[in-house]
């Protein structure tokens, strides 16, 4: 007993040795937080009238026929951190013809009617 009592004690004070010579830091869990952060985007919806879609049950990318979810209008400002890639499935959406998706609050946006902020 009075072995682990003296092992605790001295674990602990060379916890607070290491906390006084500053090596022990919280730096590295801040760092992480802007990289997971720069990985997202803000886009702003350049179509007048843009449906959000979401994707049919099994599906992992929307098709221009899908269920509307909501719309969002021109100048509308969204946050998307991934893009859906629908190599098979091409639209024609505010004026282009596109295959990807970004992926917003509430389902999926076509790229051709959006840009990056």
């Amino acid at each position: 007993m009075k072995r682990s009592r003296t092992l605790r004690c001295s674990l602990a004070a060379f916890g607070l040795a290491i906390l006084g010579t500053g090596l022990a830091t919280a730096a590295p869990a801040q760092a992480e937080v802007p990289k997971r952060a720069a990985a997202c985007t803000t886009i702003k919806i350049t179509g007048k009238k843009v449906a959000v879609r979401m994707p049919d049950s099994g599906d992992t990318v929307a098709d221009a026929d899908d269920r509307v979810t909501r719309y969002v209008h021109k100048g509308d400002k969204l946050r998307s951190c991934i893009i859906a890639n629908g190599y098979s499935r091409t639209y024609n959406k505010c004026g282009k013809t596109g295959h990807d998706w970004y992926i917003v609050r509430g389902g999926q946006v076509p790229m051709t009617c959006a840009k990056r902020v």
